[in-house]
């Protein structure tokens, strides 16, 4: 272990972690706010039913596709700079989306803001790997940099909404406008560029590869989710694991790759990486069911179904920043541990729900958010710490990119299975007297079924909408249960890969996990004398 103590944070650095919170909580509230929309600028655009998918979904493929690749480019051009960049193409593509006259076109500038977020994400986290050299205060800061998703997440429903109330659809889109301006105008100020000083030569092919792989699995994906298993998307995701496939051997034989593979060799990465993407995964899938059964088996309104989740916001936040001072006296292992079986609870009581089974739902949410906090803050700041610092920017964007992963992943699998269940349960308790163009309609969604319900007598619509929500309650229960299987097994797999990383308090400087053999130390930048965040 270096015995030599590395350089802290002072007031600088910590005022620059609330600007590199901006794009956070801006990427957490675009993600929230375009549902919100949809109806209005479907009314004005008139977008075919393709259309207004690839709108929805051509923002997250862009995302995923070009994180790789954006974060390898800001370590060798700098992470700064291409924030910076990213912060202007970000702003111009959203006032593009705003007054978007056709759909095609707000297709298209959706998919510039995809790739203009994908340079923000790995930037900002990358930049806290070189602004926080101390283990404690990085494991604060990337603690508050996680916190600011979930806080965009609650702030995009009710800033959307109250705009959506007084303004056209397009002035959702106009928030990111006033952040952007703030960000280019204090960012250059408050934030230090780093890169690396021997970057290398960038493989133009390896990135056109990289794009091409994660946006052709991430779309096969995303067709099982929406319309089942068939031909298309299969191919689709042969295609993209073949190219993926290729790209990792590219790899191997490069003298600068992409992605540096020798941080597979780093249990802690490994480990870190795994839960971090199957934690997303299995999150995913549940809670677009919990969502669902808020308002389609409860009842609730959508602004009532988001005050229910409210609390489980709270303690994401909470957990994300509690995190940072247990690791200071317990073993990371430890700690992540506790969070994956807290979750496990939580998934725990979800499996339990009926048909009026509120109280039991919330608290079941928040305990699996409070569980959330600790595991995603610990083990993002477990894999950038894995990379030397001249590669934190790619190490971040494998961060991301396996949330993206474990995402589409989520609602694709575990979306087909909830849907299998629903269907299978639905079928054989279905009212006698149903026209079988309704029967179509109630199999496919609970939405449909729903919907049906409201075309039927009183009687047999109420009968449905029983069958229905009893069969919907069965299938929220099995991906609860998968939930808790899930993560009692990410939890074994912590402790064995993680239980030799010492607390920060023991660790000194650096974590003795992190790979000094990927690349030579490079000089590290002086410090401001006045320190807080201890």
């Amino acid at each position: 272990m270096n015995t030599t103590a590395l350089p802290r944070a002072g007031r600088r650095e910590w005022i620059g972690l609330a600007v590199l919170m901006l794009p956070t909580l801006l990427l957490a509230m675009d993600l929230t706010v375009l549902h919100l929309a949809v109806p209005a600028l479907s009314t004005d655009l008139m977008p075919s039913s393709t259309q207004l998918l690839w709108i929805t979904d051509i923002y997250g493929f862009m995302i995923a596709g070009s994180l790789i690749t954006m974060g390898t480019l800001g370590d060798r051009i700098g992470r700064r700079k291409l924030l910076l960049i990213g912060a202007v193409a970000f702003g111009i593509a959203s006032i593009l989306a705003a007054f978007a006259p056709t759909a095609p076109a707000l297709i298209a500038a959706r998919a510039l803001l995809g790739i203009a977020g994908a340079t923000l994400m790995p930037s900002t986290l990358s930049l806290i790997r070189n602004m926080f050299l101390d283990p404690r205060q990085r494991t604060v800061a990337i603690g508050i940099w996680v916190s600011g998703f979930s806080a965009g997440s609650v702030i995009g429903p009710l800033v959307g909404g109250v705009l959506l109330q007084f303004f056209w659809w397009g002035s959702v889109f106009l928030l990111a406008v006033p952040v952007m301006i703030l960000l280019l105008i204090v960012g250059p100020l408050l934030l230090p560029e780093y890169k690396d000083p021997n970057p290398g030569r960038f493989d133009i092919l390896s990135a056109g590869m990289s794009l091409a792989a994660v946006l052709l699995i991430i779309l096969g994906l995303k067709q099982i989710a929406e319309d089942g298993l068939h031909a298309l998307p299969v191919v689709f995701i042969i295609i993209g694991l073949a190219i993926g496939i290729a790209f990792v051997q590219r790899q191997r034989t490069l003298d600068d790759p992409l992605i540096d593979l020798r941080l597979f060799r780093v249990p802690a990465f490994n480990a870190s990486l795994a839960t971090y993407t199957l934690g997303v995964f299995t999150g995913f899938g549940t809670f677009l069911f919990i969502a669902q059964y808020l308002q389609l088996v409860l009842g609730l309104t959508p602004l009532e179904a988001g005050l229910w989740s409210a609390p489980g916001s709270v303690a994401f936040v909470i957990a994300s920043n509690l995190a940072p001072r247990l690791v200071r006296r317990v073993r990371p292992a430890y700690v992540v541990v506790g969070g994956l079986l807290l979750a496990a609870f939580g998934f725990g009581l979800v499996s339990q729900v009926g048909l009026d089974s509120l109280v039991l739902v919330v608290a079941g949410n928040t305990l699996m958010s409070f569980g959330f906090g600790f595991t995603f803050s610990l083990t993002i700041d477990l894999v950038v710490t894995a990379a030397p610092p001249e590669r934190a920017g790619a190490a971040s964007a494998l961060a991301e990119t396996g949330a993206e992963f474990g995402g589409a992943l989520g609602l694709a699998i575990l979306g087909s299975l909830g849907l299998a269940v629903y269907r299978a349960q639905l079928t054989p308790a279905l009212p006698n007297g149903i026209s079988p163009e309704l029967v179509d309609a109630a199999r496919e969604t609970l939405s449909g079924a729903v919907t049906a319900a409201a075309q039927l007598p009183v009687e047999l619509g109420e009968a449905l909408l029983l069958s229905a929500r009893q069969a919907f309650a069965q299938a929220v229960q099995l991906n609860a249960l998968i939930g808790v299987v899930g993560f009692i097994g990410l939890a074994f797999l912590m402790t064995a890969m993680l239980r030799h990383v010492p607390p920060h308090d023991a660790a000194g400087d650096e974590p003795e996990f992190a790979p000094a053999a990927i690349s030579e130390p490079t000089a590290l930048p002086q410090r401001q004398e006045l320190q807080i965040g201890d």
